[in-house]
């Protein structure tokens, strides 16, 4: 059987040194970014602690909003989904096409102020082993609801953009136990994890794990469901 390890996760910031003041100054960095800049932006959002609910889902559209008060601009960026695109060059093509678009309509150039400009960052995860290991599903149906929302980043976010399977983690130990989980991989699989908080998405997963973990164990008792008299 292979083990399930579990790890957690924090982002090291390091800044890129370059900003913008206007949204057409957005535009022309974005164009050449480390793309690691762009994938900080969207997904790094989501382990910064958070003192109210995110308005929007990304730095871009915060900051078009709240510094430049163009609600157009912040409301398309803040449409995208980063998981409709297989990579960050293409995410980086559709916020070059909102922006030029907006910046097309108007001809009126918005100025943030100078203490409030968009300072572009990069991020460098720091992973930590926590040496807790699973041998089966149901015993991550155990754990899902004690780990860190740096484990849930690291595992289920973090995870699609490593190689060569660039599937999340849960996916990817269950696709190697066997066709039994197969609708439980269609589940997860289904979640979108960009829309909704960390803790959200750890408490959507460990109820995936959990309603599972329970048909599966009726299935093997001759149909019986837990809490069933024998």
């Amino acid at each position: 059987m292979i083990e399930f390890v579990i790890k957690d996760c924090a982002l090291a910031i390091v800044s890129t040194g370059r900003r913008a003041q206007t949204l057409r100054e957005l535009r022309d960095i974005l164009r050449d970014i480390h793309a690691g800049s762009i994938y900080h932006h969207f997904w790094g959002t989501l382990l910064r602690p958070q003192f109210s609910d995110r308005e929007y889902n990304n730095d871009f559209a915060t900051w078009c909003r709240r510094s430049l008060h163009d609600n157009p601009a912040a409301e398309r960026l803040a449409a995208i989904d980063p998981t409709d695109y297989s990579d960050m060059e293409g995410l980086r093509q559709e916020l070059l096409e909102v922006i030029d678009e907006r910046l097309d309509e108007t001809e009126q150039m918005l100025f943030a102020r100078a203490d409030q400009q968009f300072h572009f960052v990069r991020s460098v995860i720091v992973v930590f082993d926590t040496h807790k290991r699973l041998a089966d599903p149901r015993e991550l149906a155990e754990a899902l609801p004690l780990m860190s929302v740096g484990s849930v980043f690291y595992h289920f976010i973090d995870a699609r953009r490593r190689e060569p399977i660039g599937r999340d983690d849960f996916q990817a130990w269950l696709m190697g136990l066997g066709s039994e989980y197969t609708g439980l991989i269609d589940s997860v699989a289904a979640i979108d994890p960009f829309f909704e908080s960390l803790f959200v998405l750890r408490d959507r997963l460990a109820r995936l794990f959990k309603q599972h973990s329970g048909a599966t164990v009726g299935d093997r008792s001759g149909g019986r469901v837990r809490g069933e008299a024998e």
